[in-house]
């Protein structure tokens, strides 16, 4: 008897958890598309990447393919026309797919940006050793000139 309630509530808290999802992927398509606002676009850490234009299209088809997919799970729930195994299969599978591929577009965004800072930091720091390396020697070899 408990088995099947715990099953009731767990089956009607995903199906209802399916709306919010679907609203945020659409508003997402629809914030890239028409408005133009790219500040959600393969976010990591808070911040977009340098070219979020550049995936923008990616993250657009992501979140089409995905959103029209738990639409029509949506949809075909009380119709009756999908068993509960393959909705809630079907449902959690592309949540899940969502989400992997989302952080891998957005850790492609960053790729090339941290990239560049790491090897321009790198850079740097061998720059500002040779300059303290060469500043000792010559400390050194004006201290070994005077004695």
């Amino acid at each position: 008897m408990i088995h099947s309630v715990v099953k009731f509530v767990l089956d009607w808290l995903l199906y209802l958890a399916l709306f919010p999802i679907v609203f945020v992927w659409f508003r997402q398509i629809w914030r890239i598309l028409i408005s133009r606002d790219y500040s959600d676009v393969a976010l990591r850490k808070g911040l977009p990447p340098p070219n979020p234009e550049r995936v923008a299209p990616f993250v657009v088809a992501l979140n089409l393919i995905a959103g029209i997919v738990l639409l029509g799970v949506i949809l075909s729930v009380p119709s009756g026309s999908m068993a509960w195994d393959d909705w809630v299969a079907i449902a959690g599978s592309t949540i899940w797919m969502k989400l992997m591929l989302g952080w891998g577009i957005s850790r492609h965004a960053h790729f090339r940006a941290d990239r560049k800072a790491y090897f321009a930091q790198k850079a740097a720091d061998q720059a500002a050793k040779s300059a303290a390396n060469a500043a000792t020697h010559s400390k050194a070899s004006a201290h070994d000139s005077e004695s």
